[in-house]
């Protein structure tokens, strides 16, 4: 049974396209034999560039080291063993690890805050602890292990994995860190993750056109993803029995076997004029609408489509791309998590 309906659909979705191409070419019969026919440069009738402002944080981070939980700091109180950090002696923790409080822990004096303190303010915390017990004592204070500051580099790294963080660093840096980056690596999908919002933060102009913009700086808990180049799709939505994923096979794919590959619905939609959202990296993108009717007449050549291209059939004749934006929207937020980093930035996450 399940054949038999995959067979009905595609004869059925056959019988759509080629019902489109005839539309309008009773005429061709009549033609003389060896008559040319021009074909038009492009199915395209409508385009928009659209650009994202890119992000440009508020403020230069300070050189100095910020304590936080997580943290193993080496305490020496005195010269005296005794009133510092523990040892370990080659066994247990050796220093004092920051707990989830922003507390370090040492004898006599017991808890002691030193989450958000610099190295040095964290030692003069300490001196003041002990100064009830202590005359004038003195104090060393150093950082053994840095684990505050996460930073998580996923995908095309050489050395992919959780770095963390000892100082300042920009985005290249970050990336020098795990690395580099593999041959493999798709620059134009590169995305910068910040809590929940990608941010609008052009890998690929900046490791192809030297354009320092981007080099932005990391806070701790930023996540660089770099995907490969070998899993490449588009998104068909709208009027289509499979809405959703599309791959591209060896990164090749037309409109057209986009729009098979969907299975159009040919009762509700109007497949006149597709609309396509491009993306040419984290910030730049285009707006198309595409004369469907054009291509499958044969006056154009075939339309092929980019990687991450959305293409959206509409359910009835849409006016503007405001109108057809608020018809895709739900469906971009179901797939989020795997479109292009333009896309997230200008539709999904824009203030």
């Amino acid at each position: 049974m399940r054949i038999r309906h995959t067979l009905q659909s595609v004869l059925a979705l056959l019988g759509l396209f080629v019902g489109l191409a005839l539309a309008g070419c009773t005429h061709l019969n009549d033609l003389p034999v060896g008559s040319v026919i021009p074909l038009e440069s492009s199915a395209v009738v409508e385009s928009e560039a659209v650009v994202v402002a890119p992000f440009s944080p508020n403020q230069t981070p300070g050189n100095d080291y910020r304590i936080g939980a997580g943290d193993v700091l080496y305490v020496n109180v005195q010269g005296k063993p005794e009133l510092g950090s523990p040892s370990g002696n080659g066994q247990g923790v050796s220093g004092s690890r920051v707990d989830g409080k922003g507390n370090i822990h040492l004898p006599l004096v017991g808890a002691v805050s030193v989450a958000g303190l610099t190295v040095d303010a964290a030692a003069t915390a300490v001196q003041a602890a002990f100064s009830t017990y202590l005359n004038a004592p003195w104090v060393v204070l150093e950082v053994e292990e840095y684990k505050s500051q996460p930073l998580y580099l996923l995908g095309q790294f050489r050395a992919a994995g959780t770095y963390y963080m000892e100082r300042p660093l920009t985005l290249l840096q970050g990336i020098a860190l795990g690395g580099g980056l593999l041959d493999s690596a798709n620059l134009r999908r590169a995305r910068l993750i910040r809590g929940d919002k990608t941010l609008a933060v052009d890998v690929y102009e900046m490791l192809t056109s030297g354009g320092m913009l981007a080099n932005v700086w990391l806070l701790p808990g930023d996540t660089l993803f770099v995907p490969d180049d070998n899993d490449q799709n588009v998104f068909v939505f709208g009027a289509v029995n499979k809405p959703g994923v599309v791959h591209m096979p060896n990164g090749n794919l037309t409109l057209t076997q986009a729009l098979a590959a969907a299975l159009p619905n040919e009762t509700r939609g109007d497949f006149g004029l597709i609309r396509i959202i491009r993306s040419h990296s984290a910030t730049r993108g285009e707006l198309m609408v595409v004369d469907m009717n054009q291509v499958l007449k044969g006056r154009t050549l075939p339309f092929r489509l980019a990687e991450g291209d959305i293409v959206y059939v509409p359910r009835s004749g849409i006016g503007s791309w405001n109108e057809a934006l608020a018809e895709i929207l739900p469906s971009l937020q179901t797939f989020s998590a795997i479109l292009q980093p333009f896309v997230q930035v200008k539709f999904l996450t824009e203030d």
